[in-house]
């Protein structure tokens, strides 16, 4: 069978691992042939091509900027000349192949021709793989202001993308919750929990950190090693992260160390640079290897999230934590349903964002306490394995081929 995958996920390589790497290798493997439509943004200067992996084959496709840009009229441009530019390279490179199923991704929300037309000329199953509700994230922290023109344009995109779907995957029972409370129109049988998932590996027992790798970053090796990971971007609650950064040195025998990229990335690290803090450090987003490199050293794995979000957001970063057997200490939004997970298999702390003293208060604990954080970091894997494994997210796709 042919799938084709829809996406504004980057496939440098099969190589690299996250959500929808494992997702489509699982596919792979199982004798499914998939068919990933990636973009290749403008910054990157390169142009549209297609690469053969036997089971899997990825188009990349030449697109505007898309991410990490700070220009938002760009990045709805871009946006919204994706779809055609997708079509076109299909057309070109996929014009013969039948698919029996299309998934894709959000964001973005603007691949409904697309997905109108498989589902009409071909009779392919439509799943929806819900990672991001939009444009309610951008109203939530001021990026766009509900009942605008450009908000009714992309509400309607939203409505209709639900409408095309035969499935609905969300990242949660709240995700869930909230599609069907706001989108009164769809059937509840559509909605199903679909979840951030990847192919857990088996990490060694770390007996003693890595001295050349942390002295390499300036970071000391006795200390209890706090990372954040991820986008540096406004969903990240920055505000709040900025103080995080000015107070953690009431955490003693800590460090903080920051890596990442995003639009918010420049003022972080001006930041950094002016307090000073000699317990905190920002780091560009590194390679992959590098990055794996220092998770196997990590006590303690971040999560951040903008305090004025409606939506139950999800972020993919805790599979990556609970995978290196690290607990996590999240500060978010009331709406997610994050804390509940930390909260119910004891993997880790939550806070609000915005409440400064209980997340030092946190911190402070689980840099005190040595067992804790392995108890919890074996609960947090345990709790991987049994949830968020690729191969059971996979069975949840495929039944309905």
């Amino acid at each position: 069978m042919n799938i084709l995958f829809l996406t504004l996920s980057k496939f440098t390589s099969l190589d690299e691992r996250n959500i929808y790497v494992d997702l489509v290798k699982e596919l792979g493997s199982r004798g499914y042939k998939v068919y990933i439509v990636s973009p290749r943004q403008k910054r990157e200067k390169l142009p549209t091509e297609l690469i053969d992996e036997g089971n899997i084959q990825i188009l990349h496709v030449k697109t505007g900027n898309i991410t990490k840009t700070k220009s938002f009229i760009e990045k709805g441009i871009s946006t919204i000349l994706l779809e055609s530019q997708y079509r076109k390279a299909i057309n070109k490179y996929f014009s013969n192949i039948t698919f029996d199923m299309v998934i894709y991704s959000t964001p973005p929300i603007t691949f409904n021709k697309i997905i109108k037309y498989y589902k009409k000329s071909q009779n392919s199953k439509t799943y929806l793989m819900l990672k991001d509700i939009f444009p309610q994230n951008a109203v939530d922290i001021e990026a766009m202001k509900k009942g605008s023109f450009i908000w009714k344009y992309f509400r309607d995109k939203e409505i209709e993308l639900y409408k095309l779907s035969d499935t609905i995957g969300a990242m949660s029972s709240e995700n869930v919750n909230y599609v069907l409370s706001h989108n009164r129109y769809i059937d509840t049988n559509k909605l199903e929990v679909f979840p951030n998932a990847v192919k857990p590996i088996s990490r060694p027992k770390r007996t003693t950190k890595d001295k050349i790798l942390l002295e390499k970053y300036g970071i000391p090796v006795d200390a209890t090693l706090f990372i954040y990971g991820g986008n540096l971007g406004k969903p990240q609650g920055i505000d709040f992260l900025l103080q995080v950064i000015e107070e953690f040195y009431k955490v003693t025998n800590a460090y903080l160390l920051i890596v990442g990229d995003g639009t918010e990335y420049d003022r972080i690290e001006n930041f950094v640079r002016m307090k000073e803090r000699k317990n905190v450090s920002i780091l560009k987003r590194l390679p992959k290897v590098e990055y794996d490199k220092l998770m196997s050293n990590i006590d303690v794995g971040l999560i951040f999230l903008d305090e004025r979000f409606t939506i139950p957001n999800f972020p993919s970063r805790i599979t990556s934590y609970m995978e290196n057997a690290v607990p996590v200490l999240a500060a978010t939004d009331v709406n997610t349903d994050v804390k509940n997970v930390l909260i119910n298999s004891n993997s880790g702390f939550w806070c609000r964002s915005g409440d400064l003293k209980t997340f030092i208060s946190k911190a402070k604990i689980l840099t005190n306490d040595r067992k804790l954080r392995e108890k919890m970091g074996i609960n947090g894997r345990i709790y991987l394995e049994e949830n968020y494994d690729i191969t059971q997210t996979v069975d949840i796709l495929i039944k309905h081929l």
